[in-house]
């Protein structure tokens, strides 16, 4: 309920806080989640993680280079860095046993990031990776994820490792299924590209303009 006069959004907040604390004291916190809800809750948590993370620099020779700690590098294999800029490229997810219809392009990032090694090894690469028999895909994702941890906190790696993300999808009044996605869920504001990488940039605006029914600049 509102008594009709204009509050200012450092009265609302504070109002917010003792609301907060009010349910707190209740033991109603099911009720506290239910009025913020899900999408703004996780909001909450990249906003309340953004002191923690730093901007990840993709430099122009594909080294990954945290900026704000310290200017360390992400330590990776050229295999290791396609992998990552290929879900770094689709903020919405892939699921691994789809990864064969991410083939060329995953080719592409593991030739630029590749430029010594012989075509036909990369094209084996791929093939395994995009195998959903073979196990590759998770060595490399799981070797990702151990040299970030290496640098950060379990919290702040949780943004920059390709971990799993269950989307529910209903059809009709009986029809649900789920997608098992992987996402890296850094934002890709914090995402600075100064290579050829710049693909992941065109990548996603072309996905937006496909989203939103708009032609390409």
């Amino acid at each position: 309920m509102t008594d009709g006069t204009h509050h200012t959004p450092e009265e609302i907040a504070e109002q917010v806080r003792q609301l907060t604390g009010q349910l707190q004291m209740a033991g109603r916190k099911d009720l506290l989640l239910k009025a913020i809800g899900a999408p703004l809750l996780e909001e909450l948590r990249i906003e309340a993680a953004r002191a923690k993370l730093s901007r990840l620099l993709i430099t122009r020779d594909y080294r990954f280079v945290l900026l704000d700690y310290e200017h360390k590098e992400v330590e990776l294999q050229p295999v290791h860095k396609a992998v990552y800029l290929l879900f770094l490229a689709h903020p919405e997810g892939i699921e691994f046993k789809r990864l064969g219809e991410y083939r060329e392009e995953l080719t592409r990032y593991y030739m630029a990031t590749a430029k010594l090694m012989d075509k036909e090894k990369i094209m084996e690469g791929v093939e395994h990776l995009v195998n959903p028999l073979d196990n590759a895909i998770n060595e490399k994702c799981s070797r990702i994820k151990k040299v970030f941890l290496d640098m950060m906190d379990e919290y702040a790696a949780s943004y920059y490792i390709i971990s799993g993300h269950t989307q529910k999808h209903v059809a009709g009044s009986s029809r649900v299924w789920y997608e098992r996605l992987k996402v890296i869920t850094l934002p890709r504001e914090m995402v600075v590209n100064d290579s050829l990488a710049g693909m992941i940039v065109k990548r996603t605006e072309l996905l937006h303009c496909r989203e939103e029914g708009l032609s390409p600049l």
